[in-house]
Formats: C-alpha cells, sequence, structure tokens
C-alpha cells in the first residue's frame, strides 16, 4: 500500500510539473533543460560514459536551437540546421533500432558513446521543443500535449492488455513482461484516443492524429525496448532513483524521447504538403 502511494505521488508530481509548465514557454523550456541533464546523467551511468563533454554538448545544442532567434534575430540558416539534426538523429534512432533485432548486445565503442549522447537523447529535447513551436513557428503546446497523452495511453492501455490477457511475448530477452497482445492494445487503445485529442485541441486533423498516434505507439514502444536492453546490459532494474517507485526520469521519458524526431519529421511533412 506504502509503494503504492508513494509511486502514484511521485507520479503525479512528475505529471502536474509537466502540465503547469505546458502554459508557460519559457518554463517548459527550462523544465525540459532540466530533465535533459538528469537523463543524460542517467543514460552516461547506463553506457559507462564518465567524460562531462555531454554536457556540455547538449548546453549548446538546446542554446542553438531554443534561443537562435531570440539572440540573432534572425532565423538564417536555423531551417538548415535543424533538417542536418533532424537527418542525424533519426539515422541514429535507426541503427539502434537494428542494434535491438540483429546483435545480442549494441556496441558501445567511444565513438558511439557520444553519437548516441548527442543524436539519441540530447536532440529528442530540442524536437520537444521544436513540436511546441509547430503552429506559425509560435508556441502552442496541444501537439506536444497530445503526444505526452498518446504516450501515456499506449503505456497504460499495454500494461492493461498485456497484463490480463497477454500470452505471446513481444521481447522476452529483453523485457520479459511486453506481449504482442499488449503491443496491439496499446496501438488500439491510442487510435481511439486520437480522435478526443482531436476534437478537444482543434489542431490536426483526426487522419493527422491517427498517424501520430501510430508512429507514437511503435516508435515509442520501441524507445521503451532500447532503454531496456542498455538497463540489461548495464545490469540495473532503472535507470535511477530520483522517482521513487518509478526509478529515474530516463525511465518515464524513453518512449517520447525516442519517437520525437519522427513525430516532428512527420509534421514537417505535413506543413510541407498541406
Amino acid at each position: 500500500m506504502k509503494e503504492t502511494l508513494v509511486r502514484s505521488l511521485s507520479g503525479l508530481i512528475y505529471v502536474a510539473l509537466l502540465l503547469i509548465s505546458l502554459c508557460f514557454e519559457h518554463a517548459l523550456s527550462l523544465l525540459f533543460f532540466v530533465f535533459g541533464l538528469i537523463c543524460l546523467a542517467e543514460f552516461k551511468k547506463l553506457i559507462q560514459l564518465k567524460s562531462n563533454i555531454p554536457y556540455l554538448i547538449f548546453i549548446i545544442i538546446y542554446a542553438i536551437f531554443g534561443y537562435w532567434q531570440v539572440v540573432l534575430k534572425t532565423d538564417t540558416g536555423l531551417k538548415e540546421a535543424t533538417q542536418i539534426l533532424t537527418v542525424l538523429s533519426i539515422f541514429i534512432n535507426l541503427f539502434l533500432i537494428k542494434d535491438l533485432f540483429s546483435i545480442k548486445s549494441i556496441p558501445l565503442f567511444s565513438t558511439k558513446r557520444f553519437l548516441l549522447t548527442t543524436f539519441y537523447l540530447s536532440s529528442a529535447f530540442v524536437f520537444l521543443i521544436l513540436i511546441a513551436n509547430y503552429f506559425q513557428d509560435t508556441y502552442n503546446p496541444k501537439i506536444l500535449l497530445g503526444a505526452f497523452i498518446l504516450v501515456w495511453v499506449n503505456d497504460s492501455f499495454a500494461y492493461l492488455v498485456g497484463k490480463n490477457f497477454g500470452k505471446q511475448k513481444l521481447f522476452e530477452i529483453i523485457s520479459p513482461k511486453k506481449t504482442v497482445e499488449g503491443f496491439i492494445g496499446g496501438l488500439f487503445f491510442s487510435c481511439i484516443a486520437s480522435y478526443f485529442i482531436t476534437t478537444f485541441t482543434e489542431t490536426l486533423d483526426f487522419t493527422s492524429w491517427l498517424i501520430l498516434s501510430i508512429i507514437i505507439s511503435v516508435f515509442g514502444t520501441l524507445g521503451d525496448l532500447i532503454e531496456s536492453k542498455f538497463k540489461r546490459q548495464a545490469k540495473v532494474k532503472d535507470s535511477g532513483v530520483i522517482m521513487p517507485g518509478h526509478g529515474g526520469l530516463l525511465d518515464r521519458l524513453d518512449s517520447i524521447i525516442f519517437a520525437a524526431p519522427f513525430v516532428y519529421l512527420f509534421l514537417k511533412i505535413l506543413k510541407y504538403v498541406s
């Protein structure tokens, strides 16, 4: 009972911080900056990277893409830089998917550790901010809020359906509790949730939100599995202890972190074709 209460309380604080910060652009930027540093510290432990250079890289990347227009009073070069960051981040994530399915353990040679901290983790928080600025490059957190809701719906129903009806293991070597039935259940209810998000946020049309629900469910699940593989290699249960009852912050954000560049790419394509 006490463990459930502690877990619920820490989860409530996390959600409350996020929802309150979404109302204010600078508060959200600050929150994701802090979240990014915490997740980076947890991830560095998982991949056994002792260098502090990733912190410097994160600060530089976050500052450039968050305040380029504010400081330089122009967006010249920002579009091209964002495109390069998107391509590199998606390539690194695709290589992680390959490593998830094709090999026993993810290679963690020195160069790859820095590539992962930069284009798998640090860039993800940049994309979250960019998603919040999707509308005419002005702050509107509704799409980002919808993305988080889809992650929460997918995770919740994947757990509930998997626990009650799951029989076939999804990826038993990495995550023994995940089932195919749970994955399908999470995807199904995310698709249903996309209709209500369309209605209440009045942002994108239903087809766009439906596609986003599929992107987030699929890549969010892959992100969860990839982080589980990192934890298994590090021989730890959780990425950290900052959230009692939940583990580390990375444990809570792994899905949205991995899905973020794919969500952003879809939104950019949507803007281009519309």
